[in-house]
């Protein structure tokens, strides 16, 4: 069972029809950590403020503790979409500085503007892996984003006035700040591999 996780994110619907035409078979949509503690897969969304969706994800009882239990300590496949990535680190600095779940080292910043590129960054843009990793493959993909992840265990990157994370991930846990659910061929691909995937 692939546990998508409903805590408020505005994606999840949109996330929710990519994997059922990547082809998962059994998907649920819920709030409800027992499930993900039993889940086989997690996939946690994410679009908005770094701290307005982990206070989501915290209001809801036991579900940290659920995730961290069947992810990090059970090693089933998880992926972290956009801020459902950004989620991962230790630290959100938007909107003033918010502890995130700590999985994997690193800062959410804001994008420094450089000369002739804009703040979102918004559109296609390539997806430059930088380790090998069985999900990701060069290519390009979707991007709608004014923060991003700078830490340890990157990935991929895109270019946007200068190197920027696009994916980060270790063991079992995969986060991309592109949108595989907006990035067609690409990102259905990349769910096609999520839902396969055996680390």
């Amino acid at each position: 069972m692939i546990a998508l996780i409903d805590y408020g994110a505005g994606n999840l619907h949109s996330v929710a029809n990519a994997l059922k035409a990547a082809g998962a078979r059994d998907l649920s949509i819920t709030a409800d950590p027992q499930a993900v503690a039993k889940a086989d897969r997690i996939v946690l969304p994410g679009v908005g403020a770094f701290a307005a969706c982990m206070n989501g994800l915290t209001a809801i009882p036991g579900m940290v503790e659920a995730m961290r239990e069947r992810a990090l300590d059970g090693g089933v496949p998880f992926l972290g979409v956009c801020v459902g990535m950004q989620l991962l680190a230790t630290t959100g600095e938007e909107f003033g500085s918010h502890a995130g779940l700590g999985w994997i080292d690193g800062t959410v910043r804001r994008l420094a503007p450089a000369a002739g590129v804009t703040v979102p960054h918004m559109g296609w843009n390539d997806v430059v892996p930088c380790r090998k990793h069985p999900l990701l493959v060069p290519g390009e993909a979707y991007f709608l984003h004014s923060y991003a992840f700078d830490g340890e265990q990157v990935l991929a990157t895109t270019d946007h006035g200068g190197p920027v994370t696009a994916a980060i991930g270790r063991d079992n846990l995969l986060g991309v700040q592109f949108h595989p659910e907006k990035s067609q061929r690409y990102g259905l691909a990349l769910l096609e591999r999520f839902l396969e995937w055996r680390p």
